[in-house]
């Protein structure tokens, strides 16, 4: 990083635009077919015949249904499991599209990333308030004794359980805010939040905040200004979480991505 923060930050900026307008970004994401919803094994849209076995989703396809496993067409049976890259590393496509399996609380569902999706060909940017150093404030995280798991609403309608390791404290405009945050395997935090723009619709209804790892002593710069918004506000498919209890700010924060501009 340089030592100007507005550079840093329109670089941040451009970097995001990039990631989610790329062709199996979050704008490519079709579908996520819940195995459990279709006890037929047929996906909308989606080749082959694809089964709960448990441990493994099971795939069954013929050369016709046009299906790739690491480039080579799928003839037969084939056992899958989660997988936890990018997209376009996924090793299952159907001509152009990735297809990635995933795993929530047990269920397995199939999504389905399309480079020619409605929503990429519509994107014309994201909607961002330019840096501002008054969003960019000292806070203290404070880890729990262990884990807490609170079940929250997901974007498409069910509830999930979400772990949260502890709780990030910071000051604005002389009034302090308490974000309650998990705890990422390489020791950086993240929070899910809501705000008075969300309410306003200046800003979508939550975005997310990765403000990096703490120090040692728990303190960390909270740049709002690095407000992202979830995958969900790109396209309907993903099963972004809502904001835990606590998590909603009464305080308008106009800082950040703000929402999606499409054509």
């Amino acid at each position: 990083m340089s030592s100007d923060p507005v550079q840093d930050w329109k670089q941040w900026h451009e970097q995001r635009t990039a990631a989610v307008s790329a062709p199996y970004g979050p704008l490519a994401l079709t579908g996520t077919y819940w195995l459990s919803d279709h006890p037929d094994g047929r996906l909308p849209g989606v080749p082959g015949l694809w089964r709960d076995a448990g441990e493994h989703v099971l795939l069954t396809a013929a050369p016709a249904d046009g299906l790739t496993a690491d480039g080579r067409p799928v003839d037969g049976e084939l056992r899958l499991t989660a997988e936890q890259g990018l997209p376009e590393h996924a090793s299952l496509a159907a001509a152009d599209r990735r297809l990635v399996v995933l795993r929530r609380e047990g269920q397995w569902a199939v999504r389905d990333f399309d480079p020619a999706s409605p929503a990429r060909r519509a994107f014309q940017g994201i909607e961002a308030t330019p840096y501002d150093e008054q969003w960019a404030v000292p806070g203290v995280f404070t880890p729990y004794d262990g884990e807490q798991r609170v079940r929250v609403e997901n974007a498409d309608g069910r509830e999930r359980g979400l772990g949260l390791g502890g709780e990030l404290v910071f000051t604005l405009a002389g009034t302090e805010h308490t974000l309650r945050v998990a705890v990422e395997d390489d020791g950086s935090l993240w929070a899910v939040f809501a705000d008075a723009t969300g309410a306003d619709g200046s800003s979508y209804r939550f975005r997310f905040l990765r403000p990096g790892a703490p120090e040692a002593d728990g303190t960390i710069t909270v740049d709002l200004n690095r407000a992202l918004l979830p995958p969900c506000a790109f396209a309907d498919h993903f099963i972004c979480p809502f904001p835990p209890p606590g998590n909603t700010l009464d305080v308008p924060v106009a800082a950040g991505e703000r929402r999606v501009r499409a054509r």
